[in-house]
């Protein structure tokens, strides 16, 4: 090593400017040759040369020296430090995807500062700390947001997992990528219900079917935390509707023929009462099915109360009202009504239960 920081100290006195490239080629080609350890003082030698010209190189050459570094062992820190603050992407990519000595704290420092490109390339990093995906996904863009998450290893805070799930909501670009993202916490998850597309839905419900109990009952846990300061605001005849009801379970004669009758009367507060407590759901949950004519909705509240197939249907169809072939469109959800296991519909129902609006 001794002899090699010689002839580095010769190839420093360089100063023409056409060699100046193969110079750094040929000093990053003595550094891996000779691959030093973190404890020998020529590794600090080769820092500052390497760091100096790298400085004076063009993005195409800078890039180029960051994609030989971004792996080394033991690499020049200054110099990496250099490369991963590089404004250029194709130069800092590298380095912020792969380079092990860029610390924690640049890394937080860069995603607060730069811009999206930059923080793609972080969030494709292996192993990425809750303290650098908590700014990913404060500062982030869509795109970049869907980079985070499609990384497996990244880890992510319970607060980053909820501002995702509110980004979503009023983003539907990202919402396929949230829904998909493996990692989510399932109540968090059923949050997305009922902001996104069918086949979305079908992939919420699979991951509700393999829900151990005890996780139901701390992903419920959370879900009541997160929900508790939602208000609700009721009908002016909340009160009449609820009495209405009760006097029925009172006197035992509350049944799915009944919230037919309610339907058919016109008497929509109280219908939305009583399929709330049959089904164990919240007023605010049936009242939003019920607005939105969301018969795939409808279908799991029916199967967790255990209605029969005719029952949902005839629901159904009052529920479309006269929207075009009421009758079709309610033939055709029994059938799915029919392969929903019910388990199935009583887990994605409890985590509708305690939404407060």
């Amino acid at each position: 090593m001794k002899q090699s920081a010689a002839e580095l100290m010769d190839l420093a006195k360089e100063k023409s400017g056409e060699h100046r490239r193969e110079l750094m080629h040929r000093v990053a080609d003595m550094y891996f040759q000779f691959g030093p350890r973190i404890d020998d003082p020529e590794l600090a030698l080769f820092d500052d040369v390497l760091s100096q010209l790298a400085q004076e190189m063009e993005s195409r050459v800078r890039a180029e020296l960051a994609n030989r570094m971004a792996l080394a062992r033991t690499p020049p820190v200054r110099l990496i430090r250099t490369l991963a603050r590089d404004e250029i992407i194709d130069v800092a990519s590298p380095i912020l995807q792969l380079s092990r000595a860029v610390s924690e704290e640049d890394l937080i420092d860069l995603a607060q500062t730069r811009g999206d490109a930059h923080l793609k390339a972080i969030s494709r990093r292996s192993n990425l700390p809750t303290s650098v995906t908590d700014v990913i996904v404060d500062r982030g863009g869509e795109g970049t947001l869907e980079v985070l998450l499609a990384n497996a290893s990244a880890n992510l805070s319970r607060e980053a997992h909820e501002r995702l799930v509110d980004r979503a909501v009023e983003h539907p670009a990202l919402q396929a990528a949230v829904v998909r993202y493996a990692k989510l916490p399932v109540d968090l998850l059923n949050e997305m219900y009922f902001v996104v597309e069918a086949r979305m839905r079908n992939v919420i419900l699979q991951r509700n079917a393999q829900i151990k109990p005890e996780e139901l009952d701390e992903a419920l846990k959370q879900s009541r935390d997160r929900l508790a300061n939602r208000k609700t605001v009721y009908p002016p005849d909340f009160a009449k509707a609820e009495k209405t009801v009760k006097a029925l379970e009172v006197r035992g004669t509350i049944s799915p023929n009944v919230l037919v009758g309610f339907l058919r009367s016109g008497d929509t507060t109280a219908y939305l009462v009583a399929i709330s407590k049959l089904a164990g759901t919240d007023f605010q949950t049936a009242r939003t099915i019920h607005e939105r004519r969301e018969l795939d909705a409808l279908s799991i509240v029916c199967k967790a109360a255990g209605f029969d197939r005719a029952i949902f249907i005839t629901i159904a169809v009052l529920v479309l009202g006269r929207e075009n072939n009421p009758m079709g469109r309610a033939r055709e959800y029994g059938e799915i009504y029919e392969a929903l296991p019910r388990d199935v519909a009583k887990r994605t129902v409890r985590f509708w239960g305690d939404r407060k609006g």
